[in-house]
């Protein structure tokens, strides 16, 4: 018998492991000279098809883009990946598929993109090797330590057994938390619409009736599809900068924590050097962290650093490219930087960068109506329009480039934080928030819609109230003013949480304690090669886990060209981890027994 390989997922993050899988089969595996490793029996497990999965599948609307320029989505590898294995060039999206790079691809492409790189990447296996697609869910894993694997599958008596296994699971529903269940008991009870967190494309959005107001709460990618399949998905239009509505949209109340829309795409393109990282919080800095009694904390051992590199970032390339803008030579700038506390480095950065919107304050952006208090409704919008095209103007002047070079220092933290595991969701929600917003285009959709009255604005901390029979939002952006309607929507993916998941693989995993949850409930792997970990802390030498479910998450499963793409680096390393198993494994049912070469 074939070494036997189940991989649960059969998405982008599936797909990439197989990537590695074939480009390391030559060293690890397929030249080991023992008998059996001639190639692989794969089987890949489920419901979507390989390559898009959930995600990229092609049953969605055509509507619905991508949030990243096509030039900057790839699937391999390439020098600044830093890994053991080969490096195998391959296109990016807009190279595939032949069109202009700053163009923002729909999710239909992209899901053809992935479903070649999958057949690429299938083909690249060791000779001999077969693939199998079963579209079903995996219910289950049982078997010992020692032995090998049993995956149970819906609708299937029999199991598939497997000497490794891997999760490579993307985004997955989940039970409601407690906040939800009230508010959809309510619902129920009062004949009201509440559509809870949830991938947009999957959701419902029938019961919405034209001209009845819906109150949203999120405002980020998941508030843009909303949008999207709410206006133009209902026959609306744009003439330029105006929306032509078609008389079949609801009115969209939408609020969050920050009550603004997340930041818009850079347009521009990088020019010159760039910032040399990490230069304050690489490998040296997270080894003292790991090393600290008692464990971390983000806020005070970690963001300290984060907040640093990133400032460092940006004035490397403010000082570089536009001196005018600065007091002071950048060689006394970076010695004093470097040397300084973070009050130091404030009263610094104020003496030498004389025009405050060319310094970087982390806490403003990160909540920009702090404070900010509005006479009216009617005020709001109008202030709101005006932050969101400052916001669209920033964004696409070159001359700004600065955070484009904060937008690098964020791909740089999140790199090292993979190490320190689970940090706790504020970080991951940050982070998108100013490098992975929508398309600058939908943000001038947003800004017609608003014009047109289709969207309204309701201000930061929205809260929410079951009252009187209906939802009511209100918020202290406008002191005051409450918003009511018969309908909610939780514009927002569920929590990636192991003990409210949906998915019986994750329940019995967790069930049956085989992990070990952290305290935000991901599931612990372990840091090199995603093994998972048991209760004593001991990773299984035949499972594994990838992904958004798992304390070692990673920004993405693809990722822009030449910014390391640290779930290439896991990838790498899990399937050398599985290889070397298949290896040994191989070697010693030879006939007779032989070492491996």
């Amino acid at each position: 018998m074939k070494p036997t390989l189940v991989i649960v997922g059969a998405g982008p993050r599936g797909t990439g492991l197989i990537e590695r899988i074939a480009a390391n089969a030559s060293e690890l595996y397929a030249s080991s000279g023992a008998e059996g490793a001639e190639g692989l029996d794969i089987h890949l497990v489920d419901p979507h098809p390989p390559g898009a999965g959930r995600i990229w599948r092609a049953a969605q609307s055509p509507l619905l883009w991508m949030n990243s320029h096509a030039e900057d989505v790839t699937m391999f590898t390439d020098e600044t990946v830093v890994m053991d294995g080969p490096v195998r060039p391959g296109p990016t999206l807009h190279e595939w598929a032949a069109i202009e790079g700053s163009t923002f691809a729909d999710r239909q492409l992209q899901g053809s993109y992935l479903r070649w790189v999958h057949e690429q990447s299938v083909a690249a296996l060791p000779p001999g090797s077969t693939v199998h697609h079963h579209p079903r869910r995996a219910l289950r894993i049982s078997g010992p330590r020692d032995g090998r694997q049993q995956v149970w599958l819906e609708g299937s008596p029999d199991p598939l057994v497997a000497d490794l296994v891997v999760l490579a699971l993307g985004h997955l529903d989940a039970e409601l938390d407690q906040d939800q269940r009230e508010l959809a008991a309510y619902a129920r009870a009062h004949d009201l619409i509440h559509l809870p967190p949830d991938f947009t494309a999957d959701s419902d959005l029938s019961a919405l009736a034209p001209g009845e107001p819906v109150l949203v709460r999120g405002f980020g990618l998941a508030f843009v599809d909303l949008m999207v399949l709410l206006t133009e998905g209902r026959g609306g239009r744009y003439d330029g900068d105006t929306y032509v509505p078609s008389g079949q949209e609801p009115v969209l109340y939408v609020g969050s924590r920050r009550g603004v829309p997340y930041h818009s795409k850079i347009g521009y393109e990088w020019s010159g050097e760039r910032p040399p990282l990490p230069r304050f919080f690489g490998p040296a800095e997270v080894d003292a962290i790991l090393a600290l009694p008692g464990g971390f904390d983000f806020r005070r051992d970690v963001w300290p650093l984060i907040e640093k590199e990133l400032g460092f970032a940006h004035y490397h390339r403010l000082f570089g490219v536009y001196p005018e803008r600065t007091s002071i030579a950048w060689t006394d700038f970076e010695e004093k930087y470097a040397a300084g506390e973070a009050a130091d480095r404030e009263a610094l950065v104020a003496s030498a960068v004389p025009d405050p919107a060319d310094r970087l304050d982390l806490a403003a952006l990160d909540h920009p109506l702090d404070g900010v208090r509005y006479a009216s409704h009617e005020e709001f919008q109008e202030g709101l329009r005006a932050y969101v095209d400052g916001d669209l103007t920033r964004r696409h002047d070159p001359s700004n480039s600065p955070d484009l070079a904060v937008f690098l220092g964020l791909l740089s933290v999140y790199g090292q934080l993979i190490r320190l595991g689970d940090v706790g969701p504020w970080w991951h929600g940050f982070f998108s928030y100013l490098a992975s917003g929508p398309p600058g285009p939908r943000l001038r959709q947003l800004l017609a819609l608003s014009r047109a009255g289709v969207v309204r604005f309701v201000g930061a901390d929205m809260a929410v109230a079951a009252q009187g029979g209906v939802f009511r939002a209100s918020s202290a952006t406008v002191p005051g003013v409450t918003i009511e309607a018969r309908a909610l929507v939780e514009a927002r993916l569920p929590e990636p949480t192991v003990g409210r998941s949906v998915d019986p693989l994750l329940r019995e995993l967790h069930a049956d304690g085989a992990v070990v949850e952290s305290p935000e409930g991901l599931l612990r792997v372990d840091r090199t090669d995603g093994r998972i970990l048991g209760r004593d802390g001991q990773p299984h030498p035949r499972r594994f886990a990838l992904g958004p479910y798992t304390d070692v998450r990673t920004p993405g499963a693809f990722t822009r060209p030449r910014t390391g793409g640290p779930a290439f680096r896991q990838n790498d390393a899990t399937a050398r981890t599985m290889l070397a198993f298949l290896r040994d494994l191989a070697c010693r049912a030879s006939v007779p027994p032989r070492a491996c070469r």
